[in-house]
Order: structure tokens, then sequence, then C-alpha cells
């Protein structure tokens, strides 16, 4: 089975003991067989090695470091659960918020211990908040990190968590947020309690030939109108998209002519689907599967 690895961390690669080079921003791919059952390891700087077993086991049931994505024959495994080597707690700071008591930490991940009245709960949350500051916002609380922002409701759960920055604060919190797609979109979107009110768009660029099926995709996924990318026969059908490409989480680019839609098959499995495109006029006029 060709097997390709992508990690969120640049990472040294081990199978069996043996270093096969590194893993970074671009795949790398080797020949596994999971009755071999090889031992692979991933060892960051700074982090606790993420390691398992590549066997039948693994692919039914990956663990929570990381995610997978069959298509074909093949797999891809990402590596998204590095955490700090250091085990020693550090008290990041403790402060009362909103009626709430607050205790930030570093053990390996970033940890919020969360107390109001009888409510407790501890919060892991992305190394981007391991600077953060917090204010209250309505019923909620803000929390601000490195480029990212997060909002958590008083039974101590994330009602979000989000890339962007916030903007404005208050019962009403505003932020710019990057969807990370093809066109680069940028949203305004405004939240009150802890949930989404409102939401603009600031800013997005022009799609070339080779992403106009992509920024279709995205579109549906976003729920903005893909008409723009749909040739004249196809426009009259675009609210029929999403029942035709059912409940998918993403799209990835794959060549000229055609894209994988990835479905999430059960938590951190996904299986991506490819689908041919054919363009009219530099619009989409046929997405089928293959």
């Amino acid at each position: 089975m060709r097997v390709y690895f992508l990690s969120d961390l640049p990472c040294a690669f081990f199978v069996n003991g043996i270093h096969l080079g590194p893993v970074d921003g671009f795949e790398r791919s080797v020949e596994l067989a999971p009755l071999d059952g090889v031992f692979c390891e991933f060892k960051a700087a700074r982090c606790v090695p993420v390691r398992f077993r590549f066997d039948e086991a693994f692919l039914f049931d990956p663990p929570e470091e990381t995610e997978l994505y069959f298509c074909g024959g093949k797999v891809a495994v990402r590596l998204r659960g590095f955490v700090y080597a250091d085990p020693t707690l550090h008290i990041l700071w403790q402060k009362r918020v909103a009626e709430s008591e607050l205790t930030l930490c570093l053990q390996g991940r970033v940890l919020l211990r969360y107390e109001h009245g009888q409510t407790h709960s501890v919060i892991p949350l992305p190394f981007a908040f391991e600077r953060c500051r917090v204010s209250p916002a309505g019923e909620c609380l803000l929390l601000e990190g490195d480029g990212m922002f997060a909002l958590l409701d008083r039974t101590g759960s994330l009602a979000v968590l989000s890339d962007g920055v916030v903007t404005e604060r208050g019962r009403t919190i505003t932020a710019e947020v990057p969807l990370h797609d093809s066109l680069a979109h940028r949203m305004r979107c405004r939240y009150e309690n802890g949930k989404l009110a409102s939401c603009s768009l600031l800013s997005a660029r022009e799609p070339q030939e080779a992403t106009i099926a992509l920024a279709l995709l995205e579109s549906v996924l976003a729920g903005f109108d893909p008409t723009p990318y749909l040739a004249p026969s196809l426009a009259p059908k675009s609210e029929l998209l999403r029942q035709y490409l059912g409940k998918f989480t993403a799209a990835v680019y794959r060549d000229s002519g055609r894209v994988g839609i990835v479905y999430e098959r059960r938590p951190r499995v996904y299986d991506v689907r490819d689908f041919c495109v054919t363009l009219e006029d530099g619009k989409v006029s046929n997405l089928a599967p293959l």
C-alpha cells in the first residue's frame, strides 16, 4: 500500500528504527503492508514522538494524534497531535473574570481550568493560546491567542474556536476570519453570546482556471452562491449541488481535470473521492464521480 505522510510540524520519520528522512510541508511516501505491522515513529523538536504500528487496527481506528485520508488503494496519514516533551506543570496565569476562576497552564499541551459555581472543567487548547488574554463577552468569555480566538460558555465548553483576529470586544464580538480556501476569503464575523450572528465578505481573489472547480465546491461548503462558477447549462441546478455532492468536509486539488472531495467515514478517518471536472468558457459544465 502506498502511504503518504504529512505533518503539522517538521519531524524526522523512522520505520522499525531506520531513519527515512524528514516529513514537513511536502509529502513523503513509502510502500507499507498492513500485515507486516511495521513500527512508525515521528520525532519533532521539543515534542513527544508520535508512535504507532502500521497495521489493520491502525487503519480502522487511528490514535488521536493522527488522521487518515483514503483515496483508492492509497492512504495519507496526517500527524497533528504533537505535545511538548517537558511534563512539568507550568502555571501561566490565574485570573478571576466575570465570577469565573480561570487557570491557564502548560503540561505538554495548553490547558485551561475553568471554575464557575459548581461547574469545573479542563479545556485543551491549541498552542496558539500559550500566550493569551481573557475578557468578558456577554454570557461568554473571550480568549485571544496568537492568530486564534475562542468563546467559552458558562458550562465550560468551547462555543467557538477559530483562526482570526478580534477587532471589536464587548457583549458582541467581531473578528476577521480567514477561510483558508483557494480564493483566500476573509470574512467579518459577528458573535453574540457564543453564536454567529452575522457574517460578511471582506476580500477574496479571483479564481484561476485550475481552481474554478475548487472555488465552486468551497462555495457550496461555505454556503456561498456557487452560480458564478457554473456554466449556463448548470446554473439553474445550483440549489441541487449540495444534495448531489452529499455531506462533505473539504475539497482538494488533484490535477487540471480532477478534484478530490473529502467525506468523513468516522472520527479521524476520511475518504477522498475523485470527481472529473469539465469546463466550458472557464466555468464548470460537468462534475462527475470517477
